[in-house]
């Protein structure tokens, strides 16, 4: 029996992964998809937004969530018996994707596929690592090497490695194909300069292709055929050791509310509120009032994104809810009540 290809899509938060998988989806030409989505947080609204993408003949099932925390460290307790659960249908699917969280790292989740219980059974197609050009622009995820140098002289046994960017370059180095996402949001030179900071941190022969919301041809991301379980050594990694991974590094936490009435003054406040603490990744569904679909809220720093996914459903009820994703010591005593109010 063939093994089916399985393609996981890494990459930190906010860059493109569900949008991404949603265009798959879309673009499947007939291709039965599976999609296991892991999310960092109490709401799992990346599965909600998959489900609300309409393709005709991706059922509710196909969409698999694990809600139980970071995929990388619940490989044994989640990750296998879900995979188990989608090879073993009678009609197993063609393609199998993985939206891990985008605190995740991939070598775990990658080395999960050399267990015997599916092995045999199902192969790393590839990984791809998504990568928001305009936030690496803005030295978010990577660091100013001038900033650096001056910070050394200054005090030179201060480690500067933060948790951010060990695990941004962790799925660098594990990738076999880097999406650079949102590049018509930066100019060429500063694109440029954006794709040399990420090859440093690529294996030799590892491609960058550009995007602009995330849309790709499918062929060009299905059917890698790399094997990535049979090439681990060569997948560079600060936490060989799953228990060097630390989410006490980040917090979360879920804002809900009632229908929104004015959608360009929930922007405005989220933004406002955005702007002013440090916050990785706001995300969610709004309910707006006399609006028979759910409104989708994505944010990554100040910059939000909203769009109507699918009409809400008889038995739903129309409520909002945010999650709000950041590094440990985000102020929620404030940063909640914002988030709150602009959601009136």
């Amino acid at each position: 029996m063939a093994r089916i290809p399985t393609t996981v899509v890494t990459g930190f938060l906010g860059t493109g992964k569900t949008t991404l998988i949603r265009h798959l989806l879309q673009n499947a030409g007939g291709q039965r998809l599976a999609v296991v989505v892991n999310e960092f947080g109490d709401v799992g609204i990346d599965g909600e937004i998959l489900r609300g993408c309409g393709v005709e003949g991706c059922e509710d099932d196909d969409i698999l969530e694990l809600a139980n925390g970071c995929i990388c460290c619940t490989v044994a307790d989640d990750f296998l018996p879900t995979l188990q659960k989608l090879i073993d249908r009678p009609n197993p699917p063609q393609h199998i994707l993985i939206e891990t969280s985008g605190l995740a790292l991939p070598k775990p989740l990658v080395k999960a596929f050399t267990w015997p219980e599916v092995r045999t059974r199902s192969t790393v197609d590839g990984v791809i690592a998504m990568v928001d050009a305009e936030a690496v622009a803005k030295g978010r995820f990577a660091p100013d090497p001038a900033a650096l140098a001056k910070a050394r002289e200054a005090d030179p046994t201060l480690d500067h490695d933060t948790p951010l960017e060990e695990l941004f370059e962790d799925q660098l180095g594990c990738a076999d194909l880097v999406i650079l996402n949102k590049t018509d949001l930066v100019d060429r030179p500063t694109l440029a300069r954006v794709e040399d900071s990420l090859r440093e941190h690529l294996r030799p022969g590892v491609k960058i292709i550009h995007a602009s919301q995330a849309q790709i041809d499918p062929a060009i991301l299905l059917g890698l055929g790399v094997g990535a379980e049979d090439d681990l050594d060569s997948r560079h990694s600060h936490h060989e050791s799953e228990a060097d991974h630390d989410h006490d590094d980040f917090d979360s936490f879920v804002v809900r509310g009632g229908a929104v009435a004015d959608v360009e003054a929930l922007t405005a406040d989220l933004r406002t509120t955005l702007e002013a603490h440090d916050v990785l990744r706001l995300k969610g569904v709004v309910a707006v009032a006399g609006k028979a679909a759910r409104l989708i809220v994505q944010a990554v720093g100040p910059r939000i994104q909203t769009y109507y996914d699918r009409p809400w459903r008889a038995d739903e009820a129309r409520a909002s809810s945010l999650v709000v994703i950041g590094e440990k010591g985000l102020d929620r005593a404030a940063v909640g009540p914002l988030v709150l109010a602009a959601l009136g």
